[in-house]
C-alpha cells in the first residue's frame, strides 16, 4: 500500500485568493481606503456593543431618579 502523495505547495485560502484578486484589480490607494473603511466599521460595531453593555449596567444599578419640579 502506498502513502497519499504530498503537495509541495499549500492550497491557497479563500482570503488569500481574494487578496490576490484585490491586488490585481485595485490600486494601492483604493486598497488602503477599503481597509480603512472596514476598520472603521469594526470600530463602530465595538463602540455600539460597549454602549449597549453600559446601558445594561446603568439599568441594573437602580431605578432612574426623576427631577422634581420646583
Amino acid at each position: 500500500m502506498q502513502a497519499a502523495p504530498v503537495r509541495a505547495t499549500a492550497i491557497p485560502s479563500l482570503t488569500g485568493a481574494l487578496r490576490a484578486m484585490e491586488a490585481l484589480l485595485l490600486g494601492s490607494g483604493q486598497r488602503t481606503a477599503r481597509r480603512n473603511a472596514w476598520t472603521s466599521v469594526l470600530e463602530d460595531r465595538r463602540r455600539a456593543k460597549d454602549r449597549v453593555e453600559a446601558q445594561r449596567v446603568m439599568e441594573a444599578a437602580g431605578p432612574r431618579r426623576t427631577a422634581r419640579p420646583s
